[in-house]
């Protein structure tokens, strides 16, 4: 039987080990301040990937290349201890490739009501 864990806790632990292994390379202290700009850097991928719910807003116009259909989706989670609602663009094979807006919030009960009003 296995035992899944809530998405808050997966993507909790995440961070955790992230912040763990760059303090490994880099000496303490530094795999926090690390671990954030990394975490800016890659923030469309890691919403993504910390997504408890989502749903289909629509297409978003691809500007620069015309052979690929992007979506905007809103999404909505918790990652690092915060809940967060944001609207990524998706790729047809389900990658995000940008991030239009993240709010965060510090309920899960408000994520949950903004994410039902997110259009």
């Amino acid at each position: 039987m296995t035992m899944f864990q809530p998405i808050g806790v997966t993507s909790d632990r995440v961070v955790a080990t992230l912040v763990a292994g760059l303090e490994i390379e880099f000496g303490r202290g530094a795999g926090e301040a690390l671990a954030t700009r990394f975490l800016e850097a890659e923030e469309s991928d890691f919403l993504w990937e910390a997504r408890a719910s989502e749903h289909w807003l629509g297409a978003y116009p691809a500007h620069d290349e015309e052979d690929i259909e992007l979506d905007r989706v809103a999404i909505t989670g918790r990652l690092d201890g915060r809940w967060f609602v944001a609207v990524s663009i998706v790729d047809g094979d389900g990658m995000a490739q940008g991030l239009m807006g993240r709010r965060n919030f510090r309920s899960e009960r408000q994520a949950r009501e903004a994410f039902a009003a997110t259009h």
